[in-house]
């Protein structure tokens, strides 16, 4: 049974900040009601609000409150995504609020520590716009990455573990031994002893990878998220060939009249799971064109033509399109930390014993813990660590097995101060 509307959220159709907004609140679990501005029930849920003109989008909170095209803090705030008491010290700082976060946020609260999860963006990360991932153990027929991750965030809840949202991190520095995180909004969180650092396949989590960019230049709308029914009878196109691309075909191919995979490469067997292989050359509604770039977008206010380019033979076509999904992998989100904090050339994080101490730098007498940074205390887990598999599992056991590593590290202090 659907849960009630906790919002009503009116907002013109193409415009990429409704689109935002709508994304953001389905992944932070927040039940709500979207109308075009020009529709029927758009139009009196706008009167009823006193603004029949915007700005847009204007969410109607279910006790009246409204707000007119807030940010997304002020939203976060109003509709009670944000869970943080705001005070104190914590035990556990966990940046990135990902499968590989939340598994630590879960571990973490659930042996004692006073953990808090911070986020750039919201719950999920990257798995959390996956519309069905079918191999996570344990979900046979599958399960969507939004829903994934809210039940990991209501056991993290019920663990004790508090959780801050849609609040960057910028820096990180210590203090006589204290780990003090930075936020964008000027306050600050501090773990007394390591603060844990998993963030895990998030679009643009502090501290996780985001969602790459292709090079297309247009002043066209181009999709975020292919979760909802809006392409029923429409040609949409999907970039990628990696089992995010493959599985948001699968589902767009449920709503759309058709759907083309464009893969630059020769196969889509080179990064997808073979089961989406399967699935997806098994589809009459999906076509994949292989050896194929998209170099252009065209659209007035909202993308209707896509420019392609054959790889092989250069030629160049334009096509009608209706949407636009990227998903050609993520790229570390690192740059706000300390150079203290080690990285490879392309700015994920270095563990363990990919660390290459610099000549003359101060580090402990141990070697480094797996998971542990040039930062000693401080834990990198998920898809922003070198040398990760780029899988839900792997994070969800990598965030889990940070929580053990800081309880090593906490012994390793209390031995040294005897």
């Amino acid at each position: 049974m659907r849960q009630p509307a906790v919002v009503t959220v009116v907002g013109e159709r193409w415009s990429p900040r409704s689109h935002e907004v709508r994304d953001l609140l389905q992944r932070s679990g927040v039940s709500f009601d979207f109308h075009n501005a020009d529709s029927h029930e758009g139009r009196g849920v706008l009167e009823r609000a006193a603004c029949p003109r915007g700005p847009f989008p204007v969410l109607v909170r279910f006790d009246g409150h409204v707000l007119t095209n807030p940010t997304n803090e002020e939203a976060a705030v109003a509709l009670g995504a944000r869970h943080s008491s705001e005070e104190g010290t914590f035990d556990l700082v966990v940046v990135g609020a990902g499968p590989a976060g939340l598994s630590a946020a879960v571990y973490g609260a659930s042996e004692g520590l006073r953990t808090i999860v911070v986020d750039r963006k919201t719950i999920g990360g990257q798995a959390g716009t996956s519309s069905l991932i079918r191999n996570y153990l344990g979900f046979p027929l599958g399960i969507g990455g939004a829903e994934l991750c809210i039940r990991a965030l209501d056991q993290a809840w019920s663990f004790g573990a508090e959780t801050s949202v849609l609040r960057p991190a910028t820096g990180v520095r210590v203090e006589g031994g204290i780990r003090v995180l930075a936020l964008a909004d000027g306050t600050e969180r501090s773990p007394p002893a390591p603060y844990c650092w998993p963030p895990g396949p998030t679009t643009s989590a502090s501290g996780s990878p985001r969602s790459r960019r292709s090079s297309v230049q247009a002043s066209s709308t181009a999709a975020a998220s292919p979760k909802r029914r809006r392409w029923e009878g429409e040609h949409v196109y999907v970039i990628g060939a990696g089992n995010s691309a493959g599985q948001a075909a699968i589902h767009l191919a449920k709503h759309a009249k058709r759907v083309t995979m464009l893969v630059r490469g020769g196969a889509l067997g080179a990064s997808m799971s073979d089961y989406l292989v399967t699935v997806v050359e098994a589809n009459p509604i999906i076509d994949v064109q292989l050896h194929t770039a998209v170099i252009d977008g065209q659209g007035a206010g909202r993308l209707e033509s896509l420019v392609l380019r054959n790889q092989t033979t250069g030629e160049t076509r334009t096509v009608p399109a209706a949407a636009l999904f990227v998903l050609i992998g993520a790229q570390p989100h690192t740059q706000w930390l300390p150079t203290s904090i080690q990285r490879d050339s392309h700015g994920f994080i270095l563990t363990g014993q990919d660390l290459a101490v610099a000549a003359g730098e101060e580090r402990p007498a141990r070697p480094p813990l797996p998971l542990e940074t040039s930062l000693p205390g401080v834990f990198a887990a998920g898809d922003v660590r070198h040398g990760s598999i780029k899988r839900v599992a792997s994070a969800v056991g990598e965030g889990a097995i940070s929580i053990q590593l800081v309880h090593r590290y906490l012994t390793h202090l209390r031995s040294e101060a005897r």
